[in-house]
């Protein structure tokens, strides 16, 4: 039985091949390649000035709802965007943001030759704002009218320094702090590249219940270098002066950022309103350069 159904079997696989058509085999075909569309990119500047025109907007908006004197100032490195809104009063106090003045101009002094004592003392006043260490190198700075001379050498036209040995009656700008900022960055003015990675360095380590006010303006993965300033104003209605500048760095952008406020009902309430200003910032930084995209020319001319 087996013999038979083995002959039936060749019998229909030779008939099909006889009669039928041939089988198709199939051919192994590359996958097809995807062409890169080609775009160009263009600053889209009416967008730009439109998502700057509403920062602006909200900004002021939210301050205007804030009690005391509020200003600020920001300058991107990155997209060159600026923004502010009184960012040249100066006759608010920068109470402990004097301490970074103070160990700037007694580097640049002393070709960044600082013995392990001063250093001691930089590294104190900055991440600690220890307000000993900052009376010890006022006086070594020379005081106030060392400071004086170091501020027209900064091309910082809008910092008085604070009479006699209160430093932190030093008044200033916004638009001057990031002056200060921004040759901490960038170099110039006599200082050195290891002055200014002395000075942005401990402005990195401040300690962690004073990392408070711009750093608002971070993102995760961010760095922020920063010096706050906080004093209560008893003969000005027992006020507060509270202030924040700082560098804020991550991919995309170099945001330079101080704001300053006073006639604070409370050192809390000066905190809450900088990282506000901040925070508004931080967050919509990246929307202020829209781009716009365009096909490539099909036949370019070579």
């Amino acid at each position: 039985m087996r013999a038979k159904w083995m002959a039936w079997l060749g019998l229909a696989i030779v008939t099909g091949c006889g009669t039928g058509k041939a089988p198709v085999v199939p051919v192994a075909m590359e996958a097809p390649v995807k062409v890169a569309r080609c775009l160009l990119k263009f600053p889209d500047n009416r967008a730009a000035g439109v998502a700057r025109a509403r920062l602006r907007r909200d900004i002021a908006q939210y301050v205007g709802g804030r009690p005391g004197r509020i200003v600020y100032g920001a300058h991107d490195l990155v997209t060159a965007i600026r923004l502010g809104q009184g960012e040249h009063q100066n006759d608010l106090i920068t109470a402990s943001g004097a301490k970074v003045d103070i160990v700037t101009a007694l580097l640049a002094n002393r070709d960044g030759r600082l013995d392990e004592g001063e250093r001691d003392l930089a590294g104190r006043m900055i991440k600690e704002s220890d307000n000993s260490a900052a009376d010890a190198m006022w006086s070594r700075v020379g005081g106030g009218e060392a400071m004086g001379g170091f501020y027209r050498k900064m091309g910082l036209t809008e910092t008085t320094p604070g009479p006699s040995r209160f430093w932190g009656g030093t008044k200033t700008s916004p638009t001057d702090r990031i002056r200060l900022l921004k040759v901490l960055v960038k170099g110039g003015k006599g200082l050195t590249t290891g002055d200014r990675e002395l000075v942005l360095g401990l402005m990195e380590q401040v300690q962690k219940d004073q990392r408070w006010g711009v750093s608002a303006a971070a993102r995760p993965g961010d760095r922020v270098a920063l010096k706050n300033g906080w004093t209560p104003r008893p003969f000005i209605h027992n006020t507060w002066a509270v202030t924040s500048y700082g560098r804020v760095v991550g991919p995309g952008r170099d945001l330079l950022l101080a704001v300053q406020t006073d006639q604070q009902p409370g050192e809390g309430t000066g905190i809450q309103t900088i990282e506000g200003v901040a925070r508004l910032i931080g967050s919509r930084l990246d929307g202020l350069s829209p781009v716009s995209t365009r096909p490539c020319p099909r036949n370019p001319i070579a």
